[in-house]
């Protein structure tokens, strides 16, 4: 179904939400995964283990979703960061597409919603005349 193997980065606060996202992109066969509790940790996590993608909870302790996306981008602005959210934070998400989130996704996430994600991604990048 998918030929590119993606590096994916979970950030949630949420242990629970985590192995959940996990077992999701195992199904997908993202190649290497790597989680994070919450947005200070995102940032180091994105530098060094550089993913194509990062999955992002939007409400955390301390450094929240959307400071977390503006740093990483600043940083790696190919990264397709993707904000999750619970319902009832629809101002968030217009900040964090403002941000340069690439999509977002609803909670709970699905395997559906992941797929369609991942498949846009793969997808955007073959037809992306610069990656050759």
């Amino acid at each position: 179904m998918m030929q590119k193997q993606l590096k994916v980065l979970i950030c949630d606060d949420s242990a629970l939400i985590r192995k959940k996202l996990k077992n999701i992109l195992e199904l997908c066969k993202c190649k290497e995964i790597e989680e994070a509790e919450n947005g200070e940790e995102a940032v180091q996590k994105a530098s060094s283990f550089l993913p194509d993608l990062i999955f992002m909870d939007i409400v955390m302790p301390g450094k929240d979703g959307i400071e977390a996306l503006e740093e990483i981008k600043k940083e790696q602005p190919n990264i397709k960061v993707v904000m999750a959210s619970s319902a009832g934070t629809q101002s968030h998400l217009k900040k964090a597409l403002d941000k340069g989130a690439y999509d977002f996704i609803q909670k709970p996430i699905t395997l559906e919603a992941v797929t369609s994600i991942i498949e846009k991604i793969i997808k955007g990048e073959k037809e992306d005349p610069t990656h050759v």
